[in-house]
């Protein structure tokens, strides 16, 4: 793979779309290993700080596309990446032949694959790569990428990933990848259910919860979950993060998924009635361990550290 901008360099120079809490930090790790980076966001001014460090700035992502041999995304939804890929102006009009695309968000397998064909068409290769590891792993380039499409394309694509993360699987075929991230934040979104449930429960029973909380960090009950509350919910800091309407988002699209293959998910629909709540309370952009805010509310207890 040659870059364009760059002719006779082996490295492939590579887009970035969306530059929201995961995707800037995630741009930024592309710059510091050194690839050629274009980058493009609805906001323009999110591109600025990046436009500094030496990234050039695309006019729309086709522009972009043309331009790189490598396009990341990582949006909001399923209507945000079709709109980014399928659109007017989109990354599909665009793309050469050759090209990787690398879609990073959060969204449900089908869409995936509906793009994946369209990007067949136009000789290109489409990987869905939705990450874990939150805000933190962004920054620190430590996240697990779990990969879905074909398999040379993403074994082209590795070097572009491991700049962005540490834990990196293919999975299979195109909407792999996502299948494993909705079951993942699926299983995330009912463990913070019994956390927060168990540290309401046990501070208005008089216990600390500051004592609590690393009482059950070191017993069986331990979880990232539970972990995360000791710097959110302990100090009543619930500014994002990961935020309760992407959590509501991701609880629903795994509920399709289960429909459609008919497996009941019960703890999964309590999980969406927690962070639903929240939401009609107005706390859609809190981080996601606000949702306990309701209960403590209703229990007329604060778990915070004293």
């Amino acid at each position: 793979m040659t870059d364009p901008v760059n002719p006779g360099s082996d490295r492939p120079s590579v887009g970035y779309i969306g530059l929201g809490l995961m995707g800037k930090p995630m741009a930024r790790n592309l710059l510091k290993a050194g690839f050629r980076l274009t980058v493009w966001n609805r906001t323009r001014a999110r591109t600025e700080d990046l436009a500094a460090e030496g990234a050039a700035v695309a006019d729309s992502p086709r522009d972009l596309a043309s331009k790189v041999d490598v396009v990341c995304s990582c949006v909001t939804g399923p209507r945000d990446v079709e709109e980014v890929y399928l659109g007017p102006g989109g990354v599909l009009e665009g793309a050469r032949p050759g090209a990787i695309l690398i879609d990073m968000s959060t969204i449900d397998p089908e869409t995936h694959r509906r793009i994946a064909a369209a990007a067949a068409a136009r000789g290109a290769a489409y990987l869905d790569a939705p990450v874990s590891g939150g805000v933190t792993g962004a920054r620190n380039a430590t996240l697990a990428i779990m990969v879905g499409g074909d398999r040379a394309a993403y074994e082209r694509a590795l070097p572009v990933l491991r700049a962005m993360g540490q834990h990196i699987y293919y999975v299979g075929p195109s909407g792999s990848g996502a299948i494993v991230k909705l079951v993942n934040n699926m299983i995330s979104a009912v463990n913070a259910v019994a956390a927060l449930e168990g540290m309401v429960l046990g501070s208005k029973a008089g216990i600390d919860p500051a004592l609590l909380h690393e009482i059950l960090m070191n017993s069986s009950a331990q979880s990232r979950a539970l972990a995360s509350m000791k710097d959110s919910t302990l100090r009543g800091d619930f500014e994002p993060g990961f935020t309760i309407d992407n959590m509501e988002k991701d609880i629903t699209l795994a509920s399709q998924l289960a429909r459609e293959l008919k497996v009941p998910i019960l703890g999964a629909a309590l999980a969406a009635h927690y962070l639903r709540t929240a939401q009609a309370l107005g706390l859609g952009g809190k981080n996601t361990t606000a949702q306990i805010l309701p209960l403590e509310r209703l229990c007329g207890v604060e778990v915070r550290a004293k």
